[in-house]
């Protein structure tokens, strides 16, 4: 048997060789190809060969060049170490190691190798020397390679944190941009009800006199509606913020699901009536959940809430509330027959990308804030959030929480993992 050779250009599974890329290998700072070089020229060694455990190429350096071999299976050479860093002809495996590396296509008169080891324990590859000379490598020589292949190990350390530090810095970097283009966004949303709030106060503070009932009733209409949208708008950036921060208090408990879902019947049926959809609710009083009740009733109320907004208001547009038990747990699913959306919105439509949402079908403005705040709160709860929807045809909502697996006592107070995205 012997290893397939490849030339470097063929390699085409470069993204499972983690190490050996922070080792620049297909670069001119290649550090495995400086190192083997080096090795081979201390120890007077014909070839070499450097292996990391889990990579799909063996690096190999002779007087030819640079090359890389197909590892078609894992070598396993660790155990042959019992500990040492250095296996050579002294050592009492020396002969079983021998004959094994000659099982994988290796031929030699003598061979060296060396334990990558990044502490006691753990190993992050091998380093074979070997040739068909009969002169036993020299001990003083062993030691300066051993101290080089030291500084190798450092050398993927140093720049893996390096990347790790870079990631994460490039993450940090465009998480504040797409913040402050929320931000931005929000301040827009915020300037545009104001004025209209100042400029009808103004009117019914300066010409009160010449203003009719009907007038005053108009005015007092939109004042009424565009604080409320501003302040739900407020109340909503104060909660997201919250979210983000991880200051929210969660507190999961066992409770029926029919408990939040009646509380958001009863608070939007008349709204649903109003705007002539047809609201139902179809939740079986079985079902129990373990999550926390406020975030679960905020959840629905939001998703109810923007489905009527998206329903037409004709007498033809419908708008349920229902939930099962699965394997995955309790399913909740907000169904309506409005508006639906694209694919595109639907792709973005739990990012805080921040663009403004479109107008209701009675013209309610929003920023489609209400829906990443949904998001963050299934996800303090250990569920999952989804949307199914076809432009012209309706949407829906589904959302999986975890089933109570008590009946009758709540469950202890459970830390989230983590509310920080």
């Amino acid at each position: 048997m012997r290893l397939e050779l490849l030339e470097i250009g063929q390699a085409d599974q470069l993204s499972a060789c983690r190490l050996s890329l922070l080792l620049g290998v297909f670069t001119t700072d290649n550090k495995v190809e400086g190192f083997l070089k080096f090795a081979r020229g201390i120890l007077n060694s014909e070839r070499a060969i450097l292996a990391f455990h889990d990579e799909p190429y063996i690096w190999y350096s002779s007087s030819t060049g640079f090359k890389a071999f197909q590892a078609k299976r894992r070598a396993k050479l660790s155990s042959y170490f019992s500990s040492d860093a250095v296996l050579n002809a002294d050592h009492p495996n020396y002969a079983e190691f021998s004959k094994h590396i000659k099982s994988l296509g290796v031929g030699h008169s003598r061979l060296v190798a060396f334990d990558l080891k990044i502490n006691q324990h753990n190993s992050i590859g091998q380093v074979i020397l070997f040739d068909d000379q009969l002169d036993a490598f020299k001990h003083e020589n062993l030691e300066l390679v051993q101290e080089f292949a030291m500084s190798l190990i450092n050398i993927i350390e140093l720049r893996s944190e390096y990347d790790e530090l870079k990631e994460l810095y490039e993450q940090q970097s465009a998480l504040n941009f797409s913040k402050t283009k929320f931000f931005q966004i929000i301040a827009h949303d915020l300037r545009a009800p104001f004025h209209g709030l100042l400029g009808f106060s103004e009117v019914l503070a300066e010409e009160r006199s010449t203003l009719d009932e009907s007038s005053i009733q108009n005015i007092a209409d939109y004042l009424h509606d565009t604080a409320q949208s501003t302040y739900n708008l407020l109340e909503n950036l104060l909660n997201w913020a919250m979210a983000e921060g991880g200051r929210f208090v969660y507190h999961p408990i066992n409770f029926k699901l029919k408990q939040a879902t009646k509380i958001v019947f009863d608070v939007l049926n008349s709204l649903a009536i109003k705007k002539n959809i047809e609201l139902t609710e179809d939740v079986s009083e079985n079902l129990r959940v373990y999550a926390d009740i406020n975030m679960v009733t905020s959840v629905i109320q939001n998703l109810v809430s923007n489905a009527l907004k998206f329903t037409h208001v004709d007498g033809s547009g419908k708008v349920s509330i229902r939930a099962i038990q699965t394997e995955q747990g309790i399913e909740i699913y907000i169904r309506d027959t409005g508006l639906g959306m694209t694919e595109s919105q639907i792709e973005t439509i739990f990012e805080p990308s921040i663009q403004v949402s479109l107008k209701g079908t009675s013209g309610e403005k929003g920023t489609g804030l209400g829906l990443v705040l949904c998001k963050r709160f299934v996800d303090l709860n250990q569920g999952e959030i989804s949307v199914t929807s076809k432009e012209g045809d309706g949407t829906t909502f589904k959302v999986i929480l975890p089933v109570a697996v008590d009946s009758h006592v709540a469950l202890v107070k459970k830390e989230p993992t983590s509310a920080n995205p």
